[in-house]
């Protein structure tokens, strides 16, 4: 027996008096995981105090949220952390996600239903349309409703052993703590050599058996909660990145089609928004959404064909002298000094390269006014399911931007027959025109017969108006109709001398019935410029209408 042993009888076999530098050595990894532990998260998405006050206001104003956040917390824990840190990823420029390890266990299930989430092969599509868009960031969040649950319900295993494996290691810091309280122990019982008593060391030894025991528990309860987690996470996880990019997307499509600006969305509350959405989703034209926005893109288009002071449509270039139609080629030569003299030479003798275009009459400058057949027949549906009406509003809605653009009231007239008339103003100084208006304007249908005069005369009405209010002139007026009917004589005589008296022209559009604008028909008596359309998938039938209004 040595010195040792001898001198402490109480050391025991495994001659537990011991230097308290070895115990303390043997006893470290303990102390320092008994000493105060980091604070853990429940929530997986790093964020600061504005990116969750943003979520609290969202949450506040969508019921649909609330409704999502309800049903769930029925059936599953922390889900109101789980719908933060979703929103959170899909609004947050840059997601961050926390590492596990700074998790609390009875949030790994979130931590890892995000991070499936944000390692979807999508979500950088759908990132694109919910950065820093508090609104379409929520309805994300709810597109994805469906997976979230699907994905909960195949996350019980996992979470009964995530919060094991919570308490395994909760009992793992217990016995850490208690290596620290049998080492202070032995510390106070050591002598001035450092040397331990027996008990006191073998206490040390078996806190420390008992604190490695702990941790191997907590280990593989760790280990047995991952291998837990449902395999379908992650296909489920891309189903619903795949769902809400395409619902967010659609609604982004929608909001474009009908001219509704991502600066006008922004000043919008969510539940301002949320009515639009539903109502653009619902309405009657909601479903032609895509051919509105072709006919704005093909009048965006057509007007940047035309070419400022030159007539008609650009055909090509020509030779002359009309310098209001140079092309700026030419006009280049004039800032060389010795190249002048060519310039003036080519002026004199009208070689000029020049703007071409087709003869057709100046701009007008007056209001641009739409008169909108909704007569029954209206209803009919032609090439790809479209009908006569949802061209014929397409038509009138790209006027509206056309008028717009170059400064110019619109009008929108609803008719049908003579006793079924509503007119929409949209006055050049509203920028941009009243959203709420031209919903209505688009949605509106009269129903019954069709009168011509009732219309005419009311756009007539209103050129004079504009006339005697500003000493405008020139106006414009599109009859977008499917019926062909009288007017008497007098009403004939009295819109010619109101057209020549103002100015405006009259344009004609026979909508899946070529024998409104045939030769003789009444609609080409009124009309200075007529067409007839009958593939109404074709937007391009009215692109000249765009070129000279």
């Amino acid at each position: 027996m040595d010195d040792d042993a001898r001198a402490h009888p109480d050391a025991g076999e495994d001659g537990a008096v011991g230097r308290l530098d070895e115990l303390a050595g043997r006893a470290g990894t303990w102390l320092a995981l008994s000493a105060a532990a980091p604070a853990r998260h429940s929530g997986a998405v790093v964020a600061d105090r504005f990116d969750r006050v943003t979520w609290h206001d969202t949450y506040e104003q969508s019921a649909a949220l609330r409704e999502l956040a309800g049903e769930l917390d029925e059936r599953h824990a922390h889900t109101a952390d789980l719908l933060t840190d979703v929103f959170l990823a899909a609004y947050k420029a840059a997601p961050r996600l926390r590492e596990p390890a700074e998790m609390e266990h009875s949030r790994l299930v979130n931590h890892r239903v995000v991070a499936a989430l944000l390692e979807s092969p999508g979500f950088a599509e759908l990132h694109r349309e919910t950065v820093g868009d508090p609104y379409a960031a929520a309805l994300a969040v709810l597109a994805q409703g469906s997976a979230l649950r699907r994905m909960l319900d195949d996350a019980r295993p996992a979470r009964a052993r995530d919060e094991r494996a919570g308490r395994a290691r909760r009992d793992a810091g217990d016995a850490a703590t208690a290596v620290a309280e049998t080492l202070r122990q032995a510390a106070d019982e050591a002598e001035e050599d450092g040397t331990v008593p027996g008990p006191a060391a073998r206490a040390v030894r078996r806190a420390v058996e008992a604190a490695e025991a702990a941790a191997r528990r907590a280990d593989d309860e760790s280990g047995r909660a991952l291998a837990a987690a449902a395999p379908g996470v992650r296909a489920a996880a891309r189903q619903a990145v795949a769902r809400s990019a395409a619902a967010v997307r659609e609604e982004a499509a929608l909001m474009r089609a009908w001219g509704v600006g991502s600066g006008e969305l922004e000043r919008m509350s969510f539940d301002e928004r949320a009515r639009l959405a539903e109502r653009l989703r619902t309405g009657r034209l909601a479903e032609w959404a895509e051919l509105i926005g072709r006919f704005r893109q093909m009048a965006d288009g057509e007007r940047a064909r035309k070419v400022e002071n030159a007539t008609g449509e650009l055909i090509g270039v020509t030779l002359g002298n009309d310098l209001s139609r140079v092309v700026p080629s030419e006009l280049a030569n004039l800032g060389l000094p010795e190249l002048r003299a060519v310039f003036a030479a080519r002026y004199a003798a009208g070689e000029l390269m020049l703007y071409d275009s087709q003869g057709e009459q100046a701009t007008g400058r007056g209001a641009v006014i739409a008169c909108v057949d909704t007569s029954h027949s209206m209803y009919e549906a032609g090439p790809g399911g479209i009908t006569r009406e949802a061209w014929a509003k397409a038509c009138a809605l790209a006027l509206l931007d056309q008028a717009r653009h170059a400064g110019r009231d619109f009008v929108g007239i609803v008719f049908s027959a003579a006793d079924k008339l509503r007119v929409f103003r949209f006055p050049a100084a509203d920028r941009p025109a009243g959203l709420g208006r031209t919903l209505d304007f688009a949605e509106t249908f009269l129903g019954g017969g069709t009168s011509y005069q009732r219309p005419l005369t009311a756009a007539g009405e209103l050129l004079e108006e504009e006339f005697n209010a500003a000493a405008r002139t020139r106006g414009d007026i599109v009859m977008l109709t499917d019926d062909d009917c009288g007017v008497t004589e007098e009403w004939m005589r009295a819109w010619n001398d109101a057209k020549r008296r103002l100015g405006f022209r009259v344009f004609g559009v026979g909508i899946g019935a070529p024998r409104v604008a045939a030769a003789g028909s009444v609609l080409e008596a009124l009309c200075d410029n007529l067409r007839s359309v009958e593939d109404f998938t074709d937007v391009h039938a009215a692109a000249d209408l765009f070129r000279v209004i």
